[in-house]
């Protein structure tokens, strides 16, 4: 069936595609990228590798309320200085041998053009993975080394479960080097100049208000921003 000029997989076919891929596990089942592309959607958990789709378990809740504070807060960072784009998963990265979906990514806007309807074409600026007892094995192994050899600046890995924080950046040689947070245990980004993160945050819960955060790490400019976002929904200020 073609919608648009792409071929949509009937809705009979992909569940039977499914079932098989759950048997298949880490095997995997063999397809192209583009049919990967066409058969996948929001709801399926599958990553594609070296030609074959690769089924993936959901989320925690605790994972998933890590992963949208982090992209709140990085949204808000990047919009302020109108460095990039944020995007969180559901959202395809595709390197040379590998489509994977990083839970968070910053693509800065030198690199815009790499950004697809449905997938980005390249490596992130900033890619960040949050682990689960599932995807320990990929994160810090295979992807570990495929973000690695796409030249991806920047890694996060955060462990909820025993409340880790690694944040990788790459070397002049092109290898990740594990970059520690200071003795006061704040992480400095180099893909986000001027970008901090208090890394205790991500223990806290609840996690802090997004607002706030953004109030510390981007301060005064921060500040202006909300205030002039504000007078554009018709909230006004004393003089």
């Amino acid at each position: 069936m073609i919608d648009g000029g792409r071929f949509q997989i009937p809705p009979e076919l992909r569940l039977q595609l499914l079932a098989l891929l759950a048997q298949e596990g880490e095997q995997g089942f063999a397809m192209s990228y583009s049919e990967f592309l066409d058969w996948a959607d929001e709801d399926t958990y599958a990553e594609w590798v070296n030609g074959k789709v690769i089924m993936t378990s959901p989320a925690s809740l605790r994972h998933q309320m890590i992963a949208q504070f982090l992209a709140r807060v990085l949204s808000g960072f990047v919009e302020v200085g109108q460095l990039g784009i944020i995007v969180s998963a559901p959202f395809q990265m595709k390197l040379e041998q590998s489509g994977r979906e990083p839970d968070v990514f910053f693509l800065a806007e030198a690199h815009r053009d790499r950004l697809r309807p449905t997938y980005l074409d390249g490596p992130a600026d900033l890619v960040i993975e949050i682990l689960s007892p599932e995807s320990i094995g990929r994160d810090r192994g295979d992807k570990f080394y495929e973000y690695e050899r796409a030249g991806i600046p920047e890694y996060w890995l955060i462990d909820p479960e025993t409340q880790r924080a690694e944040f990788y950046q790459l070397d002049a040689q092109r290898r990740y080097q594990l970059v520690s947070p200071g003795a006061d245990s704040v992480y400095h980004s180099r893909a986000l100049p001027d970008f901090w993160l208090e890394v205790a945050w991500l223990w806290l819960d609840p996690l802090p208000a997004t607002e706030r955060v953004l109030l510390a790490v981007a301060g005064e400019p921060y500040a202006r921003y909300l205030q002039e976002q504000l007078r554009q929904q018709g909230f006004g200020f004393e003089p």
